[in-house]
């Protein structure tokens, strides 16, 4: 009988505490950075990416985003290479700590990671005819979000990116590690919703 009262007082806390607010935030972050390390390390080139992201976190600490960015100069032209660029669309999930009390000078921690698409290209030159390559990709990082009033702040973080190859086409969906990767980092205003 005492156990009843035990879970009839549990259950009665429960429903009569009201639960603390959820505030799912959408955050929009145009950004500026650069790729470095991995398989284009010694290649010439400065690698400045352009991009943006667009983050949904719900009231807790997981949320979902799509990214975007463009590298013009993924490798410099030179006499026996054309100018080639990289562009990626990616979707990750993303696990971050709210840390502070209000919404005003909020910081969040959080790592990433997901997959996507990834294309290499270049134009057409006296040398090379134009191409194109068009690969899956994973990426996977960390950073951070500090906003210093409730919808303005910063966002940086560094991820890492690596192609995925199907050996084997046309027997099924068997992707394995490609050779392509490359480290990027950026860091942006971030505009909350």
């Amino acid at each position: 009988m005492k156990f009843r009262y035990a879970i009839a007082a549990v259950l009665a806390v429960f429903v009569l505490v009201p639960a603390a607010p959820a505030r799912a935030d959408v955050v929009l972050t145009p950004y500026v950075g650069s790729l470095f390390g991995g398989d284009f390390e010694n290649q010439p080139g400065n690698r400045v990416s352009y991009g943006a992201t667009a983050a949904f976190m719900g009231g807790g600490i997981f949320g979902a985003e799509l990214g975007f960015n463009f590298t013009p100069e993924f490798v410099q032209d030179t006499a026996t290479t054309p100018d080639i660029s990289q562009a990626s669309l990616m979707g990750n999930l993303i696990v971050g700590i709210p840390i502070g009390a209000g919404q005003s000078g909020q910081v969040r921690p959080y790592v990433t990671g997901g997959m996507g698409l990834m294309r290499v290209s270049h134009n057409q030159s006296e040398l090379f005819d134009r191409f194109s390559s068009n690969d899956f990709a994973i990426n996977f990082g960390g950073g951070i979000m500090a906003f210093f009033s409730e919808h303005v702040g910063l966002r940086g973080d560094v991820r890492y990116f690596r192609a995925l190859t199907d050996d084997e086409p046309g027997l099924g969906v068997d992707f394995e590690l490609g050779d392509m990767d490359f480290w990027k980092w950026d860091v942006g205003a971030a505009f909350r919703f």
